[in-house]
């Protein structure tokens, strides 16, 4: 079995649908899934952000030992000019002891993201995620343009799965659950792939 943190900001909940059809996806694979959110540093303001809040105060704030449990990790976060949230930042900041004793290493690690505007920021998200995955000697598991649902309408990001809010809060495109369901099931097997691997020597 494989196990799956989904780890993820969300201020007003377009991140938060995200990561929850993530967790949905791993679960139907058969894997372990703990869905963990990462706690607001300072009210935003923004329209929804306090219902939203209110709404998810009942999943579990991620801790380092979620990272160093899981096989498989997915990083969430809506756009912040142009880069991750501030607030997953600070969590991916206090990695520093999993990550400086390998216990980060050869882990299958993706990340998706929202924003408001077309071409708003999300691709540069991800890759600004993809920069802490490298410190962490992790593997980045991409989606990659392969399969038919990234080619449908309101997809199509190579890098990881994305939305377009708008100024709608919790708002994310029917497709982007397909989109992000796929790149899910590809972290999966990735993860899988390395655990079998990294056992095989042992096992000979």
């Amino acid at each position: 079995m494989t196990n799956v943190a989904v780890i993820y900001y969300s201020s007003t909940g377009s991140t938060h649908r995200l990561a929850r059809a993530a967790a949905d996806a791993a679960a139907a694979e058969g894997a372990e899934v703990r869905l963990r959110r990462v706690p607001e540093l300072a009210a935003t303001g923004r329209p929804g952000s306090q219902e939203h809040a209110d709404s998810v105060a009942d999943i579990p704030e991620a801790t380092l030992d979620d990272l160093e449990w899981a096989d498989a990790v997915l990083l969430g976060s809506p756009v912040h000019f142009g880069l991750a949230a501030p607030q997953l930042m600070q969590f991916i900041n206090t990695s520093s002891p999993l990550s400086i004793q390998g216990k980060l290493l050869d882990k299958a690690v993706s990340a998706f993201a929202s924003g408001s505007a077309e071409h708003g920021g999300q691709v540069t998200t991800i890759l600004a995620l993809h920069n802490a995955i490298c410190h962490w000697g992790s593997v980045i598991v991409a989606t990659g343009s392969a399969d038919p649902v990234l080619y449908e309408k309101n997809n199509g990001n190579p890098y990881g799965a994305s939305t377009v809010a708008g100024n709608r809060p919790g708002f994310i495109h029917d497709e982007n659950v397909g989109a992000i369901a796929y790149q899910t099931r590809r972290t999966i097997h990735v993860a899988a792939a390395l655990k079998a691997a990294a056992a095989a020597p042992a096992a000979a």
